[in-house]
């Protein structure tokens, strides 16, 4: 198991620092730009990466099968507990749930996994956080990345291998993030996907430590003595040789703990490898991996303390920004009657900045572009008047018309003076003509108030979405309901004008 002797967690106060950073981040669904210390496995599929993190946990909890396993990033955050709490686990996606059997929480991975990426092998970027609890683990946060694969299966798009690739690189290109490359011995060590993403994301080789699985099924004759001191291709950190189950070790329930007791024979008892024994091993693995996360954080923690210093002066300016509330239920249940002064102090706010905005008072003015009162006013004298110069009076009017209508307004009887009916016949027909351009401006206004309305939205808004978005509803259906009778009372005046034009009245 992963303790240390004295059965105390090494690094354990800043590790539990940032566990808590990272829980307090991840419950209010930060977007925060601070990147908190991890450890982020990559390996090629069927590396031995799920065995690597069960073993460092002492339990079967991840998918198993022949292929793709891993689909969604897992981020597993493990916490060291006194002897006497039973171990169980968490995940944030089920908030107040505590799993206590851990076939049900690979289920679960499974299930989560199948909701968001398919059930055929598709893989995502959206996390499954996990939080084990044990006596037997150190305080490590550990991110199990999918493995980097090269032939698409299922419902994998044809570009999975780059797509994985970006994903991985996401995560460790992060300077606070610290890479555990797990590669198998019998491959290539010079051909390794995972060293070799580790090189590009960490070219000094500061955050970067070795792991070699699959030490027992070497060819005869074959040995990762050199790989593990680092002769190869050296690591600052080094290198740890694991050796995990078997496939016929998990078929045959075999535990964690007798696999240990095995690892740990076999690199005693092996010729090659006995020298090394004392830095081989899920235990060994486990406390270098915590001493060099406590000291990674303690090395990081001045750069770490600073962003968040800046980010609490920032969230502060904002959270001013947005006023204050007299009684703290006003977020949870802002409608009750002893918060209407609170809201009709948002809708006072609300009518002040629409005003401003229309009246060309507003703080924020654009230099840019015409907004509010003088968008409408360029409406009303710019574009409507453009619109009614280029109505032609005369249009589909020809002398012959003209001529016709003179003639047949004169009876049997030459007129002296032009009679004033065929003026206000053919007038009368023009004036309709204006019907279009003057609906097309109230259109054009109606657009305009939509526009200020979701423009001036105050500050205290952003507290109560739900508020906002009913505002929103009710100013919009408030405008639309205001379009039609003004498109009728256009048609109206129109017609009146058409009707009465030089009539006797007049």
């Amino acid at each position: 198991m992963a303790v240390a002797n004295d059965g105390a967690p090494l690094g354990s106060t800043v590790i539990q620092l940032v566990n808590k950073l990272q829980d307090i981040f991840s419950r209010v669904g930060s977007q925060s730009t601070i990147d908190l210390p991890q450890v982020a496995v990559v390996g090629s599929q069927s590396s031995g990466k799920s065995s690597v993190l069960e073993a460092l946990v002492g339990r079967d909890f991840l998918p198993r099968g022949n292929d793709i396993c891993t689909r969604r990033p897992l981020v597993l955050q493990l916490v060291h507990t006194p002897s006497s709490q039973t171990e169980s686990a968490e995940f944030l996606h089920l908030p107040g749930r505590t799993f206590y059997d851990f076939s049900q929480i690979r289920s679960e991975i499974q299930a989560e996994t199948d909701r968001e990426a398919g059930g055929n092998k598709g893989v995502s970027d959206k996390q499954i956080r996990l939080k084990i609890f044990s006596p037997n683990v150190l305080d490590i946060t550990l991110v199990d990345l999918p493995g980097l694969t090269k032939v698409p299966v299922g419902d994998q798009p044809s570009d999975i291998e780059a797509r994985i690739r970006t994903m991985i690189m996401s995560y460790i290109k992060v300077p606070t993030c610290l890479i555990l490359a797990v590669t198998p011995a019998n491959s290539d060590l010079a051909n390794s996907d995972a060293l070799q993403m580790a090189g590009t994301a960490d070219p000094d080789g500061h955050r970067t430590i070795g792991v070699i699985t699959k030490l027992d099924i070497m060819d005869r004759g074959t040995d990762a003595r050199n790989l593990l001191l680092g002769k190869v291709i050296p690591l600052r950190l080094g290198y740890v040789g694991v050796v995990n189950r078997s496939q016929e070790d998990i078929l045959m329930n075999r535990s964690i703990q007798d696999a240990l007791v095995a690892e740990e024979k076999f690199f005693r008892s092996h010729p090659i490898y006995s020298g090394l024994a004392d830095s081989c091993g899920v235990p060994q693995l486990a406390k270098k991996l915590n001493k060099i996360l406590a000291q990674h954080i303690k090395a990081v923690l001045p750069g770490l303390k600073a962003r968040i210093s800046t980010s609490l002066v920032t969230l502060a300016k904002e959270h001013q920004s947005y006023g204050e509330i007299s009684e703290s239920k006003a977020c949870v249940n802002i409608v009750n009657a002893g918060q209407g002064a609170v809201i009709l102090n948002i809708l006072s706010k609300y009518s002040d900045a629409f005003t401003s905005m229309v009246e060309g008072k507003n703080e924020a003015m654009s230099t840019s572009e015409l907004s509010g009162g003088a968008r409408i006013n360029y409406i009303f004298q710019s574009i409507f008047v453009r619109s009614l110069e280029e109505v032609d009076p005369c249009e589909d009017l020809t002398d012959d018309d003209i001529r016709t209508a003179i003639q047949n307004a004169t009876g049997p009887k030459a007129a002296l003076f032009v009679p004033d009916v065929p003026f206000e016949v053919l007038v009368r027909r023009q004036i309709s003509r204006l019907l279009d351009p003057s609906i097309q401006c109230a259109r054009f206004i109606y657009d305009e108030l939509m526009k200020i309305s979701h423009r001036c939205m105050v500050n205290e808004l952003q507290r109560f979405p739900f508020l906002r978005k009913r505002m929103d509803e009710v100013i919009g259906n408030f405008l639309r309901e205001g379009l039609e009778p003004s498109e009728i009372m256009i048609h109206h005046i129109i017609e009146m004008e058409s009707h009465c034009f030089f009539s006797a009245d007049v």
